[in-house]
């Protein structure tokens, strides 16, 4: 695309706008620094504002499940805007709101039937732990208000949700935190003790059961949740071991503490169902989730709570004192229902199972890599952990990740055309979610950028 004097001059202009007034999100400013300006998006790709095409790769943030530029979506959020724009949730409801309730309970398995919505994860997971402390006050356990989940867990930012969210780097700038969150180890096989290496059942069985050492430690009348990921995001996507959620489970039915499967990555579709703790075959007392209830579409979370954790509020005078003003908002909610539509109409999640196998065995053929430790994950969710030392699994220090992730592979891997994320909240990693609707073209094209990227990265060190 040739950009002419007018167009250049308006990308000047609005980069020069974005480092005069916009304050990004997990964003570095200043010296010089000038964030990449997405103008628009069409299925899997995204475009910059000089006209360049990029792969989403990593679906927005996990969040694009549909792929860019569905009109439908947008002719829905038009058509809810014209009858209704806007009416809270507070003693009122409202049509969309009411369906997609009605819809999301649906997917969940047992007895998760209740729909709290929030605008987003965080907000989701923060309704979670309020809920589990008044569920427990109203229940006669009033001291359970403690809550066990993962070291390096990303779990959102309020500060609730920030108190449960595992990566130290991220909770100092906000200290003292909301009180009672503690930490269990998360299901990193590659990285697992040398007596489980060949072991992933016994290492799961290992790791779940610091879930109840945890729970034993600060006294099971004083914990009220477990929050785990079906599949752990921060890190670089720790699918769970075999047997490990059913474990789990028993754990926290014996000391009466309540299981909290946070999807709000891993739901709907990523993995390959609408709510990945059917994945993996357990039901929890609550899911949390948001991201692909809309395809990104317009803000939405959800939290499900089981018809159990209801019943103390069905009294018809009990109130769960805790809300927000957009939370189910009727345009948002119209958005999502005409997303599942097409989640159902097109066998997303067939395709999701049907293609995740050929996404694996694409990105293993990264192996042949010196750079590449371990390629891991499930379905469209994937994390690719880089090593210096392949044989011993060295990593490199904070000094040499900086260089390798921001200095190097961040810059180059966008220069390349490829949108994914480089990450070092725990060892560093590439991570990968490509829209839903991609095939073995988008695989194959993420891999050609990834192994030319990579190769050259392993040169340099």
């Amino acid at each position: 695309m040739t950009i002419t004097d007018t167009t250049s001059a308006t990308t000047s202009d609005l980069g020069a706008k974005a480092n005069r007034h916009l304050w990004g999100h997990f964003a570095r400013h200043g010296e010089g620094i000038t964030p990449p300006i997405i103008t628009r998006g069409e299925g899997v790709y995204i475009f910059d504002d000089k006209g360049k095409r990029y792969i989403d790769g990593l679906s927005g943030l996990f969040v694009v499940q549909l792929g860019h530029g569905r009109k439908e979506l947008a002719e829905a959020a038009a058509k809810q805007a014209e009858t209704l724009s806007f009416f809270p949730l507070w003693s009122y409801a409202t049509p969309p709101a009411i369906e997609l309730a009605e819809r999301v309970a649906g997917y969940a398995p047992g007895d998760l039937n209740r729909v709290f919505f929030t605008t987003g994860g965080g907000e989701a997971v923060e309704s979670a732990w309020k809920l589990a402390k008044q569920y427990f006050k109203l229940t006669g356990k009033p001291g359970k208000h403690k809550v066990v989940s993962r070291s390096i867990a990303y779990h959102g930012t309020p500060q609730g949700a920030l108190a449960i969210t595992g990566i130290p780097a991220f909770k100092a700038p906000f200290e003292p935190l909301t009180p009672g969150g503690f930490r269990a180890p998360n299901t990193n096989f590659y990285r697992a003790p040398a007596e489980f290496a060949h072991d992933e059942k016994a290492f799961g069985r290992y790791c779940a059961d610091r879930i109840a050492e945890a729970i034993e430690f600060e006294g099971p009348d004083t914990v009220a949740a477990v929050f785990l990921e079906p599949v752990q995001n921060a890190g670089g996507c720790f699918p769970p071991p075999p047997g490990y959620f059913e474990r789990v489970r028993e754990i926290c039915d014996r000391y009466d503490v309540l299981l909290v499967s946070d999807e709000v990555i891993c739901a709907y579709g990523r993995i390959g169902s609408m709510f990945a703790c059917n994945d993996f075959g357990y039901v929890p007392d609550i899911i949390t989730s948001a991201k692909g209830l809309t395809s990104g579409y317009s803000p939405l979370g959800a939290m499900v709570a089981s018809d159990r954790l209801f019943e103390p509020f069905d009294d018809g005078k009990t109130v769960f004192g805790h809300g927000y003003t957009f939370g189910g908002h009727p345009v948002s909610s119209a958005v999502a229902l005409a997303n599942l539509d097409i989640f159902e109409r097109e066998k997303i999640n067939d395709h999701v199972k049907e293609l995740a196998p050929a996404f694996r065995a694409t990105l293993e053929k990264l192996y042949d890599l010196p750079i590449v430790g371990d390629v891991r994950g499930e379905g469209f969710f994937y994390g690719i952990e880089l090593v210096k030392d392949k044989a011993t699994k060295e990593t490199f220090n904070d000094e040499e990740s900086e260089r390798l992730l921001r200095g190097f592979l961040t810059p180059a891997l966008w220069d390349a055309g490829l949108y994914c994320r480089a990450d070092d909240r725990g060892d560093p990693v590439i991570q990968l979610a490509p829209p839903l609707i991609s095939g073995q073209a988008e695989f194959d094209a993420i891999y050609e950028i990834l192994h030319r990227v990579l190769s050259e990265a392993g040169n340099l060190l």
